[in-house]
């Protein structure tokens, strides 16, 4: 399926909630194996095809560094084209690309997600194998971020499933709802302002090796019922 076909269809992908499966199709139609989308400087993950693609983007958040977090757009898209280069050492993200490396991830690329001036957040696709994109893949991928920034504009937090079940990974949602909470309830516990607390939330989770959501869901768990 091309690109054109699937921007074609993302509205309808949209409506029958197949959000994942039409993920997929658009990375393997990029020439990707995954693709994300963070708001916010990665602050927060509403968009994503696969696992990978999420612990990817998980990874960069908790430890503040990554392609995506550093993408100045002088050049579009931001490509690394060997995370794991000999003697790179992982360039000025050690600690992410040991991260990347742990998931056989060699090469990433990233585009922003924007209105007019406005920068919303990124598109982030990953590939296993090393290389540059194609320049009709790099200028396909710009196509479908701008395409999903009108979709992200026209999405209403809170429409949808409102039976409290998880939704699916890949759906449009706040899927880090609860890092934000525990954020807050850190905060107000320590009396120390939101972005200190956010580190200590970050420092914990990579202290121990579990996942940012883990740690949240541990602070929030103290809460009287």
């Amino acid at each position: 399926m091309s690109v054109q076909e699937l921007l074609n269809g993302l509205e309808q992908a949209v409506a029958a909630e197949e959000h994942r499966v039409w993920a997929v199709r658009c990375a393997h139609a990029l020439g990707l194996e995954g693709i994300a989308v963070s708001l916010r400087w990665g602050a927060e993950l509403v968009w994503f095809s696969d696992d990978i693609s999420g612990r990817l983007e998980d990874a960069q958040f908790t430890l503040g560094q990554g392609p995506s977090i550093s993408a100045d757009f002088t050049v579009v898209p931001y490509q690394v084209a060997d995370l794991q280069e000999t003697g790179n050492g992982g360039g000025p993200w050690p600690q992410f690309a040991a991260e990347a490396g742990a998931l056989q991830v060699r090469a990433m690329f990233v585009w922003p997600v924007r209105s007019g001036a406005a920068r919303l957040g990124t598109l982030t696709g990953y590939r296993t194998t090393p290389g540059f994109l194609t320049a009709r893949q790099a200028a396909d991928g710009l196509r479908v971020a701008d395409a999903l920034t009108g979709r992200l504009l026209a999405w209403q937090p809170g429409t949808g499933q409102e039976d409290g079940r998880t939704r699916e990974a890949g759906s449009v949602d706040l899927h880090r709802a609860e890092v934000h909470q525990a954020t807050g309830v850190l905060s107000i516990r320590l009396g120390v302002p939101l972005e200190e607390a956010l580190v200590r939330l970050r420092a914990q989770a990579f202290a121990s090796g579990r996942t940012l959501a883990d740690i949240a869901q541990d602070v929030l768990s103290e809460l009287p019922p």
